[in-house]
């Protein structure tokens, strides 16, 4: 409703056209979207990406309707829809895609083309993206819902498993793509800033694909406790001690092989806010020819930023020193379909237990501004709405 403020209010129930409303772009109004279905959410998550809005700390406007993780069943299934039916119990990817544009065929389903007038790439509920209604509700609607769900193959398996099944729709897949993007592989040693969920993801993933050593670093002693749970070493950056000191005493040496940055632009060091330091102390402690994967968000437009440079996304990165590294850094949205499907199989077949490592707490809707305030608070806590008691049941 305004920074600091989100409340459960009455909305429309879903229609098969994008109508006007908060964040919603002119040229999208009056889309129609007989491709798409009508979700009745099971689960929908807050992330960290929906409390850098509610912090006021972009140009989110008042009445969006947020929620971007979103797992549902299909109860209404629009005209043009073929192959998804209704009962479906379905992932959603976080990212709204065609799947006909040349980015969603060439896999960059991040950067679609057709779904957001503003820029290449779209989510829902979400600033700048389009103004797509996002999925913190009793339902949604799905566009383009043959190419963008993910159909769990067992309804009651997959109720089993549901809370880490719903993560499949942003943060595992995020935290895996900043893994792999950090070139992360057997006896990798790894560093991931911040202990968040995402960071945790990422940390959990890096320990799925072989890694031999993850660290975590946060100044939230809590989270960095959520990080041991599951075997993570962990450097309290609150510390006199610097991030190089406490990476040699755990492995010897002050550099890894590969880090992820999952903090991004509020990022903060020991004295207040310094949105570029964990891109520059990652540069500073990968090896040489290392990668750096950055699924952290960074933005454009940030009213609330330390300066003006950083106020439109300009930060002041050492590039001089990841050049002289010859480091490689990826960034950007997380391409959920490139991961989604095998990340289900893991899960689905024990191989993955994502919730367990992000600490998924259930909550119900209308506890959902008490669960962003605990949030905020840096709990250590991935909140998971069950808007009707589907998971509890």
């Amino acid at each position: 409703m305004r920074p600091g403020v989100v409340e459960v209010q009455d909305i429309d129930y879903p229609e098969f056209v994008l109508k006007d409303g908060p964040g919603v772009h002119p040229a999208n109004v009056g889309r129609k979207l007989d491709h798409g279905v009508i979700l009745k959410v099971v689960a929908t998550n807050i992330c960290g990406s929906d409390q850098h809005m509610v912090r006021g700390r972009t140009t989110a406007p008042a009445g969006l309707v947020l929620g971007h993780e979103i797992t549902g069943e299909v109860v209404e299934v629009g005209r043009d829809v073929e192959f998804i039916k209704q009962g479906d119990l379905c992932s959603v990817p976080f990212n709204i895609s065609c799947g006909r544009c040349r980015m969603c065929k060439e896999g960059h389903t991040e950067v679609c083309l057709n779904v957001n007038p503003d820029r290449p790439g779209s989510a829902y509920g979400y600033v700048d993206m389009g103004g797509w209604v996002g999925g913190q509700a009793d339902y949604v609607l799905v566009p383009y819902a043959d190419w963008n769900l993910l159909k769990f193959p067992d309804k009651d398996q997959a109720m089993e498993k549901i809370l880490d099944l719903a993560m499949l729709a942003d943060i595992f897949p995020t935290g895996y793509h900043g893994a792999v993007c950090a070139g992360v592989t057997s006896g990798s040693t790894v560093y991931v800033a911040g202990a968040g969920p995402v960071g945790l993801a990422a940390a959990y993933s890096a320990q799925f694909l072989g890694a031999a050593v993850v660290i975590v670093g946060d100044l939230n002693k809590e989270r960095l406790e959520q990080a041991r749970s599951f075997g993570c070493e962990a450097v309290d950056l609150s510390q006199d001690a610097t991030l190089p000191e406490q990476i040699e005493q755990i492995l010897g040496v002050p550099e890894v092989d590969a880090a992820v940055d999952a903090v991004g632009f509020e990022a903060r060091g020991r004295t207040g806010e310094a949105p570029a330091t964990v891109l520059n102390s990652s540069m500073e402690i990968t090896r040489a020819a290392g990668r750096l994967g950055i699924p952290g968000l960074y933005v454009t437009g940030d009213p609330g930023a330390v300066d003006e440079a950083a106020k439109v996304g300009s930060l002041s990165l050492r590039i001089g020193l990841g050049w002289s590294k010859s480091h490689s850094l990826t960034m950007g949205q997380c391409p959920v379909m490139r991961y989604h499907r095998n990340l289900m199989n893991a899960i689905l077949n024990d191989r993955a237990q994502i919730a367990k490592a992000v600490n998924a707490t259930v909550i119900g809707l209308p506890d959902a501004p008490r669960g962003y305030a605990e949030f905020d608070r840096g709990v250590a806590q991935k909140f998971v709405i069950d808007p009707h008691g589907m998971i509890a049941a």
